[in-house]
């Protein structure tokens, strides 16, 4: 628990803990045990380098006012110690704060130590130092490797155990994490893959953390570590021990956006659905990979590719709100935004699921198989009976009869009655709102859409037309090995001389490069002869250029850049990236071709930019900077402006749409990479998403032919905590392709508006986040038919005036619940249909 006092604007934070005794956590095969009870757990995954500590306690809030029990995180190896024993557990990456903030809240805590992470995290959450130490090998018996990941793990431990975090110590945390999907990749390891996870479990149950150890996605999990399953659906997953109960620890609420890529969406009833669905077959613990998924700040993100929001289509969005206090100034009593319908639908589903706990855990189960997919699974103690009814068939409704009722449940859905005689929720009926997030200028500014820039050319002069490096080899290496992850950025030059009467000048002339580069510019004496990257999931691809050579001395520059490293996959730390080779020029005259290699040149190599050593993006840099002639669509150039910080509590965003790909930093603070200029494909985008059937990644896409991080533009988050409520703030861009910074603003979002369409004989409740409801747009009881912004009134309607009843209820306060009833609406005749309210209200 925490208390908070003030004393002259100043907060005083008090921890109160209730208990310092151990809490004895244990399972068998129904349930994860507490204290002697079997639980049902409802669990979410908020990863807390993805947002800021200021986020944490309304996140980890609104959690539980959305009937979780639990939040789940990775600890990232890369982020913690990013050069071997130097170790980083400063701001975002204060894991205990985290962990105790979970506490503070009173919620249990899953932690998911890997070290191995995957997450769309850059390099699965692997430091490369260790892809370059001598001999080393990840995830198989290599003694190196088991080295470090023993002393990583270790050392996590032993802080979690210092502060007294885990169960058994009196503290959150109910379940720990060794390893990560390994069962998926295990095979092309053979018997050292199989004796590596022994090793794995053997190491982790001598650590006496006193929880449970759980291993997701490995079917051979030795005991007693608890293997748990992974994806889309889990219902029919069967642990590999009658002792282990059956747990998921990733339901994916959505899916991860890549450059290029469209928009991934899983509706909110296909999630609904999984859940239900897996607690009507035995399942008793669920954790949602990702609650609130957040943002992938500096260099974070993976993939390659993945994009710096982590928005994950989670019930809690990208921008999650915090408390800030000032002594002369606050910004307090915020609320995360919540991504309705799907925070609300599910929140109803936890209430319903929770209300049945000890049937769930302790009933006798038994199953009555209707056909074409209908089921029912009922649920019995001596105290009383709760009822599951599921319709699997994805076209069509079913009509069944139970103990002399009649029910109707619709296709792709589940039913569930706790009492089984009365339906208390349906995955596919939303009784939620819709949340409609309209975006807003900064209205803090004078002219809030343009800003004033300073500008000044990244210094390349060096590379492009000397080739000077840090270090000369004779063959090309992989970026990874030069760079050990410290920038994005890696050049490669060289130099080739030819003679006044050589047989390549005076040909049509090339170079031919053999990428691995994610993106690659290339320089030949001191000029840009183009760039290019990889697209379509194709790293490996060949650039090739004119190019007119001198005689004489020539400079051959490639910058070599990378976003973000391969994070999943078979042998993923070997993957190429940079410019392996080979290299070639070419000379051409008619049919005669000659080809010169430069493979085993003596090349020279420079890791990052100077700008970036220099620190241009922080707020203190005395560098220069002009505000004469600031140009467009240049490559290699810095942009500075100030702005004041917007009005209100909302979430602050920056569009960046006009610019290339390149780097943005807010008073220093890396908000992650841009690339608006990469487009996703025309083709493949569904104008309506029906929920009903198996959901995959390519399902309901939308943002075809858009920047991929585009919610009506292409906006990036700030968090409030990077901002100085007071005074300037100031953004700085790196451009690397070619952009143009007039177009750059500072936004916030916000509920625009708020939609229902709801059955009769159920409640809504309308919110517009703490603002008034100002105007009723829409509002029509019967059979009204549309979408949310787009409703229509239908064949029959009720006499009474909706719109006059929703103002006087709704307009000029903050929320209200409206009983969808013909007692407040009047009898529309709709010939036996079932009737409904369709509301659209502006917030």
């Amino acid at each position: 628990m925490m208390l908070q006092f003030w004393f002259f604007g100043i907060s005083i934070i008090i921890h109160i803990i209730f208990s310092a005794y151990a809490t004895i956590v244990s399972h068998d095969g129904r349930a994860i045990t507490i204290d002697g009870h079997r639980r049902v757990l409802l669990s979410g995954s908020i990863h807390y380098p993805r947002s800021t500590p200021e986020m944490w306690p309304d996140l980890i809030k609104k959690g539980k006012e959305g009937g979780l029990d639990a939040i789940e995180t990775y600890v990232f190896w890369n982020a913690h110690e990013p050069t071997r024993r130097q170790y980083d557990f400063s701001g975002k990456l204060d894991l205990i704060r985290f962990l105790k903030t979970i506490q503070d809240e009173g919620l249990y805590g899953v932690l998911r130590i890997g070290p191995y992470a995957c997450a769309e995290w850059n390099y699965g959450g692997f430091p490369v130092w260790l892809h370059n130490m001598p001999g080393m090998v990840f995830r198989t018996t290599n003694k190196s490797f088991m080295d470090e990941m023993q002393n990583f793990t270790t050392m996590i431990v032993d802080m979690v155990k210092k502060e007294k975090l885990f169960a058994s110590q009196g503290g959150p945390i109910i379940l720990a994490q060794i390893e990560n999907e390994y069962g998926n990749v295990m095979g092309p390891y053979g018997d050292s893959g199989k004796a590596y996870i022994k090793w794995c479990a053997n190491m982790a149950q001598s650590l006496d953390v006193g929880v449970p150890w759980i291993m997701c996605q490995q079917n051979d999990a030795p005991q007693p570590m608890l293997n748990t399953c992974n994806g889309f659906y889990c219902d029919n997953f069967v642990p590999n021990n009658p002792n282990t109960p059956k747990m998921w620890t990733e339901n994916w609420t959505g899916w991860f956006k890549q450059w290029g890529g469209k928009n991934p969406h899983r509706t909110t009833e296909d999630v609904a659905f999984s859940v239900a669905r897996f607690f009507q077959r035995g399942g008793t613990f669920n954790n949602y990979y990702m609650y609130h998924g957040g943002t992938n700040f500096d260099r974070t993100a993976g993939g390659p590719y993945i994009t710096t929001s982590y928005d994950y289509d989670a019930p809690l969005d990208e921008y999650g709100k915090f408390k800030k206090f000032l002594i002369l100034l606050t910004w307090k009593n915020l609320l995360g935004n919540l991504n309705q319908p799907k925070y609300g639908h599910l929140k109803q589903l936890h209430d319903v699921l929770h209300s049945m706990e000890r049937t769930l855990t302790y009933g006798n189960i038994s199953t009555i198989d209707f056909g074409n997919s209908a089921s029912a699974t009922i649920y019995k103690t001596e105290e009383g009976s709760s009822c599951f009814f599921g319709n699997g068939n994805e076209n069509s409704d079913a009509k069944i009869s139970f103990q002399g009722e009649s029910y109707v449940i619709p296709a792709w859905s589940v039913t569930i009655l706790p009492d089984c005689k009365n339906e208390a929720y349906n995955t596919a009926k939303i009784t939620t709102q819709t949340s409609m997030m309209v975006k807003k200028p900064n209205e803090a500014e004078d002219t809030p859409s343009t800003l004033k820039w300073s500008w000044r050319p990244e210094n390349v002069d060096n590379f492009i037309l000397k080739g000077k490096g840090e270090s000369t080899q004779t063959q090309l290496f992989d970026q990874k090995v030069v760079t050990n992850d410290q920038s994005d950025y890696l050049w490669y030059m060289t130099t080739v001389k030819f003679k006044k009467r050589d047989l390549f000048l005076g040909k049509s002339m090339s170079l031919r490069v053999n990428s691995t580069a994610h993106v690659l510019h290339a320089f030949v004496n001191g000029k840009h002869i183009g760039n290019q990257h990889a697209e379509d999931g194709k790293f490996n691809y060949v650039f090739e250029k004119d190019v007119k050579f001198k005689s004489g001395r020539n400079v051959i520059a490639l910058l070599s850049i990378t976003v973000g490293l391969a994070n999943y996959g078979i042998f993923f730390e070997s993957k190429p990236a940079g410019i392996t080779g080979p290299i070639f020029i070419t000379g051409r005259n008619g049919d005669e071709t000659i080809v010169k290699d430069l493979s085993a040149h003596k090349w020279s190599y420079k890791t990052g930019l100077n700008g970036f050593e220099n620190q241009l993006f922080r707020t203190e840099s005395m560098s220069k900077w002009s505000v004469e002639s600031v140009p467009f669509n240049r490559t290699m150039t810095w942009y500075k402006a100030t702005f004041k910080a917007p009005l209100g509590n909302d979430p602050v965003v920056v569009d960046l749409m006009g610019l290339g790909k390149g780097t943005a930093w807010v008073n220093g603070n890396n908000i992650g990479r841009y690339w608006p200029a990469f487009i996703s494909s025309e083709n493949g985008c569904d104008a309506k998403c029906n929920y009903r059937g198996a959901y995959h990644a390519e399902k309901c896409l939308t943002n075809c032919g858009e920047p991929t991080q585009r919610w009506i533009f292409a906006l990036y988050h700030v968090p409030r905590s990077f901002l100085n409520a007071e005074g300037d703030n100031t953004l700085v861009l790196f451009e690397e392709m070619g952009g143009n910074p007039s177009l750059v603003s500072f936004q916030t979002t916000r509920v625009g508006s708020v939609c229902a369409n709801v059955y009769e004989n159920k409640i809504i409740e309308l919110s517009c986040d703490r603002k008034p409801i100002s105007a009723i747009k829409f509002a029509s009881f019967g059979n009204p038919h549309g979408n949310c912004g787009s409703f229509e009134k239908g064949t029959c309607e009720s006499s009474n005036n909706t719109v006059d009843i929703l103002t006087q209820e709704c307009v000029g306060k903050e929320k209200c619940s409206i009983d969808v009833s013909t007692k407040k609406f009047g009898a529309p005749d709709c010939s036996g249909a079932a009737r409904k309210l369709a509301v659209e209200v502006i917030c």
